[in-house]
């Protein structure tokens, strides 16, 4: 045998892990524990008892108010009209207890996949549990296969793991493309979506998506920097852009810019993903897939979402469609809000069919 042969038959040899630099990750990538839940649970849950969401997962929000509303039996058929990581799913199909149907939608091509092989390896396959790659704006498609529906809920947040990852573009916290598409397949950038706007139409999604304080100014420095001739096309280009513009305004704080970034962000978020239009097309449709008494939960995260949600429910409640509604919204416990940092924002609202 040759030499050549006796090396290709060699095992390779074994490289350890490039080390991070410091005491503890700070990349995405580096958190490869965090990333494994199945092989470092124990890391897992020492993060997720700090308080934080560990890297390439989702904490759900208000399970227990969910489920106490939703009052899911075994036999009925519903609907995650957001599956994300699926956590609110795996809780409604432990009290179908393996009786009736829940079907799961989602757009992000990219996490859709991993919960499906997630929920498979605990146990719930296609039985019990079908699954769609689709916007929830079309939930009729859904009801024309299930027919009528005892309880749907729909999560308006954006998943921790889309967030955390920085390749999708979702955070000004890390370096990244700035995309922030649900699905990457489809649709455009919001880098692309920036280059075709005008300033009145920057300034006007930062005010109606996210309730933004200095719009006017932070639209004149993107487009400012358009207009030179300066791409826009990573997520530390747009922050640095945001800063230096806040930079002028008197008597701003540190707290604030950051918060100018996320709601930037947000509204960029909402517009690429066409967002509100989804929402309103899956509130018109939402009674026609419901049952008699079928209940209808929604979980949001900032106004503008909440108030297309009360406005809906209010008028299909004067209209006789909605039996009953929650006059206030349910907010997440101290507790909960202390455990899960990212629950603060988060408000319940639901209604019954007629």
């Amino acid at each position: 045998m040759s030499i050549d042969n006796i090396l290709d038959d060699k095992e390779p040899k074994h490289q350890r892990r490039k080390r991070y630099k410091g005491t503890h990750p700070r990349n995405f990538n580096e958190k490869y524990k965090e990333l494994n839940p199945e092989k470092y649970a124990d890391d897992v849950a020492k993060v997720i008892q700090k308080g934080n969401t560990p890297a390439g997962m989702h904490i759900s929000i208000c399970v227990k108010e969910i489920l106490e509303f939703l009052q899911i039996t075994p036999g009925q058929i519903g609907l995650d009209a957001t599956l994300g990581y699926g956590g609110h799913t795996l809780e409604m199909l432990k009290c179908l207890d393996s009786k009736g149907r829940l079907y799961a939608i989602d757009v992000d091509s990219i996490e859709l996949p991993r919960t499906k092989n997630r929920l498979e390896h605990l146990g719930y396959g296609s039985e019990i549990l079908e699954l769609h790659q689709m916007n929830f704006s079309e939930v009729d498609k859904i009801a024309a296969i299930s027919g009528p529906l005892n309880f749907v809920l729909a999560d308006l947040g954006v998943s921790s793991m889309q967030i955390d990852n920085p390749e999708r573009g979702f955070t000004f916290k890390a370096e990244g493309p700035l995309d922030l598409r649900l699905n990457p397949n489809a649709g455009i950038s919001a880098a692309d979506l920036l280059k075709e706007m005008t300033l009145f139409e920057i300034e006007d999604m930062l005010i109606e998506n996210a309730d933004e304080p200095y719009a006017a100014v932070i639209a004149r420095a993107i487009l400012s920097s358009i207009n030179k001739g300066i791409d826009i096309l990573t997520t530390t280009q747009l922050r640095n852009i945001i800063e230096t513009a806040l930079k002028y305004v008197p008597k701003i704080k540190e707290n604030d810019v950051k918060k100018s970034c996320q709601r930037t962000f947000q509204a960029l978020r909402i517009a690429v993903n066409h967002e509100f239009e989804a929402l309103d097309e899956f509130l018109e449709k939402l009674p026609d897939i419901l049952d008699n008494g079928g209940r209808a939960a929604i979980l949001t995260f900032h106004s503008g979402e909440d108030r297309r949600v009360k406005k809906s429910f209010q008028h299909f409640l004067r209209e006789g469609i909605y039996s009953e509604i929650s006059l206030e919204p349910v907010r997440p416990s101290a507790e909960e809000c202390r455990a899960n940092s990212r629950s603060h924002c988060a408000k319940l609202r639901w209604a019954i069919k007629a």
